[in-house]
C-alpha cells in the first residue's frame, strides 16, 4: 500500500465541548489522510528497450506510470523521485516530463509546460537514454516517491517497481564485443556436462583442503557426556567447544569415556594436528588459532544433516591431519554503509568465516551513503550520517541512496553500531581469531562525514563558537572546485589541506582505539581509504592556495595526495598502528614527457604499508599493478575484481542480481584464481573475447622478493545492491567457499600447469570441489548459524531425441519436476534419466526444500 506520513495527536483532559471538536479535528485530518494516501495510487513498470543504443556505451529504457483507481497525475505541482545507477543523458526523457539529477544515483521526474497530466486509470510511457548499460533486474531504478509541491513535507512511498524483464538479443548486447553469452537452461546443462558424481566417501571430508588427509576405519562416538581436557592457554577454546557441542548434541546424564583433548605443541602459528581414534579426539597446536582452526576441521568431518537439528550421538570418521594455511592474511570486506547490516547478521558473519578459517573482516563502515559507527566525540557523525530520508539539503540526514526512499525508517538506508555493538563484535571476533579492520574511508568516498561536519558546524555557528565549528570540518566552505565522482556525487571528497582534517581523522583513531581496549581485541591498522578521487578536487580551495603558500613541496593539486598519506602514516605510527589502505594510496600522479601518469609511490614502501589491490580488469591498464606494488616493497592483498568481488553478479541474465562492470563472477571465480600467476587466469576478457596470450607478454612478474610481499587473499562484497541480509548471502555464497580454499590450501597442481583452466588437473579438482559443495559444505550451511540464504543454481536442462534430460552443477543436490503446471516441491518427482512429454517445471533443490530457479518449457 502506499505510505504517507501525518502527525500523531495526544488528547488531554478538557471540557466536553473541547473533546468534541477534537474528535471532529482527528476524524477530519483521517478523512483527509485516506483521501491523500488513495490519491496517490500510482503503480511503475520499467524495461530496457535497447543497449548499445546509438552505437555508443548507452541504452534506450521506458517508464510506465499507471494510475490507479480514482488517482490521476495533475499536469504540474509534483515531483517523483528515484534512485538510478546510470547517469541520464539530459533531454533525452520522452512524455513531456524531465528527469533531473540531484545528486549521486537521485533524480526527480517532473512535468514541463507541455505535460497534460495522466487521467483515472490510465498510463504514460517515458523513454529517456542513460549513459550506462542496464542489462539485469540490479540496474532498474528504485526507491520512487512523490512530493506534491503545495505540501513538500509530506512524501508518499510507491510501490516496488514492476519489472519487464529483457528477452531479446538488443536489450543484452552491450556493444559489437560483447560475447558473453545470457545463461539459458541449455547453456547451463552443457556446462554441468563435465562434472561428474563422486561418491561421498571418495570425498575429503574437511573443508578448506588440509595439507595431509588419511582415514582410518574407526569411529569416535561423540554425545555430550564426552569430556573436553584442555592446556591452561586453550581456556578459551575449550569453552568455545562446549558451547558448540551443546547446539549440536541433546543432554545426556550418562558420562563418556571418550576425551577431547587440546594440547599445546611447537609449530607455526595457525597450524594444527588433529587426530581421531576410538576413543579420543587430539587437537594439538602452539597458539589459540592452532586449536581453534583443528576444532573448524572437527565440525566439517561431522555429518552435514547433523546441523539441522540436536542430535543423541554423532558418529566420526577416524582421521589424521596435519595442516596450517597458505596465507596468514585470508579477508572478507564487508560494506555496511551503502546498505546497512544489522549486529545480528554481522555476527552470522563472523561465525561462517570461523567455520571456513577465515581471519580478518575488513569492515567498510563509511563511505557516501552512510557513517555506521558510533564515536562519542562526534555524535553528528550518526546523528546525521546514519540517516537516509528525504532532505533537499543534507542538513538533518543524507539524501535517499538505492532505493531507501524517503522515510529514515528504512532498516537498508539507516542505522548504525552503538559503541557496545561494535565491542561487542570485536570480542565475538576475537573468539574466531577473526581480526576486524576498520575501514574510514578517505579522502573520497567520505560525504556521509563531510555533511556530518558541516552540521556540526552550523551548530556550533549558530551558538557563535566559531572555535569549535571549524574544529573538526571537513572541507573549505568556500570552495568551489567542480568535481564527479564515478558514483555521480560533486561533493564527497574531504580537504586535506585542511588542518581540521586531520584534528577528525585524530579523534576518530583514538576513540577506535578506546572501542579496541575496551574488548580486549587486537587492533595492529585502520584502513584509510584511498580510492576514487575525482579529477578536479581541491583545485579552488582556499586551504590549498594557504598550503601551497606555506609549503613549497605543494605545487599542484595532485601533491595534495602523497601529503595526505604522509600525515596518516604518521599519525597510525604515533598511535602504534600501521596504514592499510586501497592500492592508490601508494601511488602518485606526475608530469611525464608533458603527459599525466600514475607512478609508485616508494618513499612509503618501508612504513609497513598494506594495499588493497583491486584492479586488474584486463585492457584498463593496471593488470599488472599488484605484483609492481610488491616487487617494490608494498604488502600487498590481492582484491582482484576479476576473481573475488562477490557483488558482481553470477551470471548473465535479467532475473540475477549483481554489477558486471567488472565482468561476471560465480564460484569458479575465486576457485580457479591464482595468486602468484594471475595472467593464467583469464582466457576471455569481460566482454567474454578470448585474451591474446600475446597481451601480459610486457606486464611486470612477480619477483621471488614480491612474492614474499603477497601476504594474502580477500573476497569484497560491496554494498549497493544488499538490501536485506538475504541478500547479502546470497551474493557471499558459495563464492566464498572457493576463497577459503585457495586462501588456506596449498598451491594447487593445475596452477602451474602450463593450460591450466583447460587442464585434466583443473577439471578434476574443480570436479571434486563441487562435490563438496553440493554433498557437505552447502547441506551443512543449510543449518549452520540459523542458516544460509546461498545461491542454488537452475538445473540444466535441454532436448535430445524428443525428451528432455537435465543435470546439476550441485552434486548431491535433487533435481525434482513437475508436468501438471505445478510449482515442483521437494515432494514432486525427482527426475531421473529423461522426461518424453508435458508441461514441465524443473527444479534443483537443497535438502531443506529451497530451489533455485524453476526452469519451465513445453515438451510436446
Amino acid at each position: 500500500m502506499i505510505i504517507a506520513i501525518w502527525p500523531r495527536y495526544r488528547v488531554r483532559a478538557c471540557g466536553t465541548g473541547r473533546i468534541s471538536s477534537l474528535i471532529l479535528l482527528a476524524t477530519l485530518l483521517t478523512v483527509n489522510a485516506f483521501a491523500q494516501v488513495r490519491a496517490v495510487d500510482l503503480s511503475i513498470k520499467w524495461g530496457v528497450i535497447e543497449n548499445n543504443y546509438g552505437n555508443k556505451a548507452q541504452s534506450l529504457s521506458e517508464l510506465t506510470l499507471i494510475t490507479r483507481h480514482q488517482f490521476a497525475l495533475p499536469a504540474k505541482g509534483w515531483k517523483l523521485y528515484f534512485n538510478f545507477a546510470a547517469p541520464v543523458v539530459p533531454l533525452s526523457s520522452t512524455g513531456n516530463v524531465n528527469i533531473t539529477p540531484v545528486n549521486g544515483d537521485l533524480f526527480y521526474l517532473s512535468p514541463t509546460t507541455d505535460f497534460k497530466g495522466i487521467n483515472k486509470n490510465d498510463s504514460l510511457k517515458i523513454r529517456f537514454v542513460a549513459s550506462n548499460w542496464l542489462i539485469n533486474k540490479t540496474d532498474a531504478p528504485e526507491g520512487f516517491y512523490l512530493i506534491w509541491d503545495n505540501t513538500p513535507t509530506r512524501y508518499y512511498a510507491i510501490r516496488p517497481v514492476i519489472l519487464k524483464p529483457s528477452t531479446g538479443p538488443g536489450q543484452f548486447l552491450r556493444s559489437p564485443l560483447d560475447k558473453i553469452e545470457v545463461s539459458t537452461p541449455q547453456l547451463v546443462f552443457e556446462q554441468n556436462k563435465t562434472i561428474p558424481y563422486i561418491p561421498a566417501d571418495s570425498l575429503i571430508k574437511i573443508f578448506p583442503t588440509p595439507q595431509t588427509y588419511q582415514l582410518s576405519a574407526v569411529k569416535f562416538k561423540l554425545d555430550r557426556g564426552v569430556k573436553v581436557i584442555a592446556d591452561a592457554r586453550f581456556k578459551a577454546e575449550a569453552l568455545y567447544l562446549k558451547e558448540e557441542l551443546a547446539r549440536l548434541l541433546l543432554p545426556t546424564v550418562t558420562p563418556s569415556k571418550n576425551t577431547i583433548n587440546l594440547v599445546k605443541k611447537q609449530m607455526p602459528e595457525e597450524a594444527y594436528e588433529l587426530e581421531i581414534t576410538n576413543n579420543r579426539i587430539t587437537i594439538a597446536a602452539a597458539s589459540g588459532a592452532g586449536i581453534f582452526y583443528g576444532l573448524q576441521s572437527l565440525k566439517t568431518l561431522i555429518s552435514p544433516l547433523a546441523y539441522g537439528s540436536a542430535q543423541k550421538v554423532i558418529r566420526i570418521q577416524g582421521v589424521k591431519v596435519a595442516d596450517q594455511p597458505r596465507f596468514g592474511y585470508r579477508a572478507v570486506m564487508i560494506d555496511v554503509a551503502r546498505n546497512f547490516q544489522s549486529k545480528k547478521q554481522l555476527l552470522k558473519l563472523l561465525d561462517l568465516m570461523g567455520l571456513y578459517k577465515l581471519n580478518v573482516l575488513h569492515f567498510h563502515l563509511t563511505d557516501d551513503e552512510g557513517w555506521r559507527l558510533e564515536i562519542p566525540a562526534l555524535p553528528e557523525l550518526t546523528a546525521i550520517g546514519a540517516k537516509r530520508g528525504h532532505t533537499l539539503d543534507n542538513n538533518q540526514k543524507l539524501q535517499p541512496s538505492f532505493g531507501s526512499g524517503p522515510f529514515t525508517s528504512n532498516r537498508s538506508g539507516s542505522g548504525f553500531y552503538t559503541k557496545a555493538d561494535f565491542i561487542e563484535l570485536l570480542k565475538y571476533a576475537t573468539a574466531r581469531h577473526i581480526k576486524i579492520i576498520p575501514e574510514i574511508e578517505s579522502p573520497g568516498h567520505a560525504r556521509a562525514a563531510i555533511k556530518a561536519m558541516d552540521a556540526r558546524y552550523n551548530r556550533y555557528a549558530r551558538q557563535g563558537k566559531m572555535v569549535q565549528a571549524n574544529q573538526y570540518l571537513l572541507h573549505d566552505r568556500m570552495d568551489s572546485s567542480k568535481y564527479t565522482s564515478v558514483q555521480y556525487w560533486n561533493d564527497n571528497v574531504i580537504d586535506v589541506s585542511l588542518p581540521s582534517t586531520y584534528n577528525f581523522m585524530e579523534i576518530v583513531t583514538r576513540e577506535i582505539k578506546e572501542m579496541y581496549a575496551a574488548a580486549r581485541a587486537p587492533l595492529q591498522t585502520i584502513h584509510f581509504g584511498g580510492d576514487e578521487v575525482p579529477a578536479g578536487v581541491w583545485e579552488r580551495s582556499p586551504a590549498f592556495f594557504r598550503l601551497k603558500k606555506a609549503d613549497t613541496a605543494i605545487k599542484r593539486t595532485d601533491d595534495l595526495w602523497p601529503y595526505y598519506y604522509r600525515k596518516i602514516v604518521h599519525m597510525l605510527n604515533a598511535n602504534g598502528l600501521y596504514l592499510t589502505a586501497w592500492e592508490e594510496a601508494g601511488s602518485n600522479k606526475i608530469v611525464q614527457n608533458g603527459k599525466m601518469t600514475s607512478v609508485i609511490d616508494t618513499e612509503l614502501t618501508d612504513k609497513n604499508v598494506h594495499l588493497e589491490v583491486w584492479n586488474n580488469v584486463l585492457g584498463w591498464g593496471s593488470e599488472d599493478l599488484a605484483y609492481k606494488l610488491a616487487n617494490r616493497g608494498y604488502k600487498v592483498i590481492l582484491s582482484c575484481v576479476t576473481n573475488l568481488y562477490f557483488d558482481l553478479a553470477y551470471v548473465k541474465a535479467f532475473d540475477e542480481p549483481g554489477y558486471y562492470w567488472g565482468g561476471y563472477s560465480d564460484v569458479a571465480s575465486s576457485f580457479r584464481f591464482i595468486p602468484y600467476d594471475y595472467f593464467k587466469n583469464p582466457a576471455k576478457d569481460r566482454m567474454g573475447n578470448t585474451v591474446n596470450p600475446l597481451f601480459f607478454l610486457n606486464k611486470e612478474k612477480l619477483t621471488a622478493a614480491g612474492k614474499n610481499n603477497i601476504i594474502g587473499l580477500q573476497g569484497a562484497l560491496w554494498g549497493e545492491n544488499l538490501h536485506s541480509a538475504a541478500k547479502m548471502e546470497y551474493m557471499l555464497l558459495p563464492k566464498l567457499l572457493g576463497l577459503a580454499e585457495r586462501a588456506w590450501a596449498r598451491e594447487p597442481a593445475w596452477a602451474t600447469a602450463a593450460d591450466t583452466i583447460n587442464s585434466v588437473l583443473y577439471d578434476d579438482s574443480w570436479a571434486r570441489f563441487v562435490n563438496i559443495l553440493g554433498q557437505r559444505e552447502l547441506p551443512r550451511l543449510t543449518y549452520y548459524a540459523g542458516g544460509f540464504n546461498y545461491r542454488i543454481p537452475s538445473a540444466g536442462v535441454n532436448r535430445a531425441n524428443g525428451h528432455i534430460i537435465a543435470n546439476s552443477g550441485l552434486p548431491g543436490f535433487e533435481i525434482h519436476y513437475t508436468t501438471d503446471g505445478k510449482t515442483p516441491t521437494l515432494k514432486s518427482a525427482v527426475f531421473k534419466d529423461s522426461v518424453k512429454t508435458g508441461h514441465l517445471k524443473i527444479g534443483l533443490f537443497n535438502p531443506a526444500g529451497r530451489s533455485g530457479q524453476i526452469v519451465t518449457l513445453e515438451n510436446k
